[in-house]
């Protein structure tokens, strides 16, 4: 399966958040790579970094899931970012929304941005040789 038919496969109402936040992440961090695999049960689009997983975006049945594992490794920009998107639902790694208006697009570019300069690979790859 491709992004395109991923993002046709969901609900039409999500199709335009999910391409945008896709646009998004591959304009702000030309790091990844966008593949679909299953993480967590389910099939989404996952950004890969050296084949690491660096974001995700799912479609579920109640809400849609952007998950940034640099926002994870870093909890000051996991606070920073839960504070300018009050309508989204932050946990750990993740921040889950019902609508594109709750992720709007210049905080969602910032994010990104920020995360971009992040590289997972060379945090996980110093982890394995400890």
């Amino acid at each position: 399966m491709t992004v395109t038919e991923y993002i046709s496969s969901v609900p039409a109402e999500r199709q335009a958040t999910l391409t945008t936040l896709h646009e998004a992440i591959l304009a702000n961090d030309p790091t990844v790579t966008p593949v679909i695999k299953p993480m967590m049960g389910k099939e989404m689009i996952l950004y890969e970094e050296r084949c690491y997983m660096k974001y995700g975006l799912a479609s579920t049945k109640n809400y849609m899931s952007l998950h940034c594992l640099p926002m994870y490794m870093n909890p000051s920009l996991h606070s920073k970012y839960a504070d300018l998107l009050p309508a989204a639902k932050f946990q750990k790694g993740c921040i889950n929304f019902t609508d594109g208006e709750a992720l709007p697009p210049a905080v969602l570019t910032a994010l990104i941005a920020e995360c971009s300069s992040i590289s997972i690979a060379d945090m996980l790859e110093k982890r394995k040789k400890k």
